[in-house]
């Protein structure tokens, strides 16, 4: 029997809403602090735990070493960085609190069932700034139901909240469908972490037009943004811009939901990326990977068919970890050509145009920033500027995967949502459905996991305490 069956519409004191790392979060949190919890989670069991099933690692300040991670990474190295990406466009704020809260985090995610491995080899380079989950995030997501469990929270799979009632400041009611049944329940406080609205692909369209229709959702196809757009019809303050959004450059033979982390290619630093009339468009070699992967999603959005075309040769074959999908081969550039779609001719130009422009290549470092560049080209690649020259050649097709959108729920630096009156003295929010707090534009490697984590914390705190 479901507990929305077994129990009162006035039994639990802190309703949540989402089951992935924010919600967990805050539910455990709040039921250390002493609160009856309940978390309605869209998905079915076997899904649940939204974008969280896919994430691998988790972006963390520390002034030493610190379990997995080595060396330092402070706060204005940290906050650097995310400005970087972001182009400025966060809240200084509430980016200083998720930074200098994730190193407080990081042993409490081990206390409650989290283990962490050292970072991995490749193009990653994130064993100082990142601590990879042992298992992956489908792990995190099991060691969290089963603290959250074990503390008495009570879950609900295959429940879909259809509204909030907001009334005089305040949530009133919470209105649920699981099983064919309706049922309303009015809890004592609310947390919505029930993501962004990226698998409503209608309102996806609606903000990017047509070019939405060939992304694919490299996340969960339950996170369409339900509650988001009922509270924001009923007149919660949002932040962030519609076509803002955490999206890479994926295998364009990904699914159209769910592929994952597997899905993303790593290739780009050791290549060259062509459009469908094989021109090159940005430069490769930026910046490292794990600080400007994110934008490859928006770059490939913006060409034709939104299509994009990665070309490697035999020596950069290993440099990096492997799709799920293999690459496709041939043994001369006009035989990977005419596999891709692609036309021959212009495809032999731009690569000779390119293997023209490289220099000395001794210097070249696959790990790091190493300065081997092109010269006379446009656009350059500024590093890792190698000749194409080595057969047999490698191509894979990329289309833009969609993580999460950015358009969400103002929030204060106590997760609190509010309205233009004030504050809605019981509702908060946590992860990706406020992020775009922070995450003005771009991403930054792990730093999903992070404000997840921190204002999951803060927002289970903030319910528990206001329920009592």
């Amino acid at each position: 029997m479901s507990p929305l069956d077994r129990h009162p519409a006035d039994h639990w004191d802190v309703a949540i809403i989402g089951g992935g790392n924010a919600g967990l979060c805050a539910a455990i949190t709040a039921a250390e602090a002493g609160a009856r919890v309940i978390v309605l989670e869209t998905a079915p069991k076997p899904y649940r735990g939204g974008n969280s099933r896919h994430t691998r690692n988790f972006r963390c300040m520390h002034e030493g070493p610190l379990s997995v991670l080595v060396e330092r990474y402070d706060e204005e190295e940290y906050l650097e960085d995310l400005l970087k990406v972001t182009g400025g466009r966060t809240d200084e704020g509430l980016a200083r609190l998720a930074i200098r809260s994730s190193q407080a985090c990081l042993p409490w995610m081990e206390a409650h069932g989290v283990r962490f491995q050292p970072s991995l080899s490749g193009t990653l380079s994130l064993a100082r700034t990142n601590a990879f989950f042992m298992g992956g995030g489908k792990s995190l997501v099991n060691a969290y139901y089963r603290t959250a469990e074990g503390l008495g929270v009570e879950v609900c799979y295959e429940a879909g909240v259809t509204h909030l009632e907001l009334e005089g400041g305040r949530i009133t009611r919470v209105d649920v469908t699981q099983g064919g049944q309706s049922f309303s329940l009015t809890p004592r406080a609310v947390v919505v972490a029930s993501g962004g609205f990226q698998a409503d692909l209608d309102w996806l369209t609606r903000a990017w037009g047509p070019a939405a229709k060939n992304f694919l959702i490299r996340g969960t196809p339950y996170n369409r943004g339900v509650v988001l757009a009922d509270l924001l019809a009923q007149g919660v303050e949002s932040v962030g811009d519609p076509t803002q959004c955490h999206a890479v450059a994926i295998d364009g033979r990904a699914p159209k939901f769910d592929g994952g982390i597997v899905t993303r290619l790593d290739c780009v630093p050791f290549s060259i990326v062509v459009n469908r009339d094989a021109e090159r468009f940005y430069d490769e070699g930026e910046d490292v990977w794990p600080k400007r992967y994110a934008i490859w999603g928006r770059l490939v959005a913006a060409q034709p068919d939104q299509v994009g075309h990665v070309i490697i040769d035999a020596k950069s074959l290993e440099l990096f970890m492997p799709s799920v999908f293999p690459p496709i081969r041939g043994e001369t550039l006009d035989e990977l050509a005419g596999k891709m779609g692609l036309p021959a001719d212009r495809l032999r130009a731009t690569v000779a145009a390119f293997n023209a422009a490289c220099g000395d290549t001794s210097a070249f470092h696959p790990t790091e920033l190493d300065g081997v560049a092109t010269t006379g080209i446009e656009p350059p690649k500024t590093n890792w500027a190698r000749p194409i020259d080595t057969p047999p050649f490698y191509g894979y097709a990329l289309r833009t995967g969609v993580t999460f959108t950015y358009l969400g729920l103002k929030v204060d630096a106590r997760a609190q949502c509010c309205t233009a009156s004030g504050p809605i003295e019981n509702l908060w929010a946590a992860g990706e459905t406020m992020a775009g707090s922070i995450l003005g534009q771009g991403y930054l490697a792990g730093f999903g996991m992070t404000i997840g984590t921190v204002f999951g914390r803060i927002a289970g705190q903030e319910a528990a305490a206001h329920a009592r």
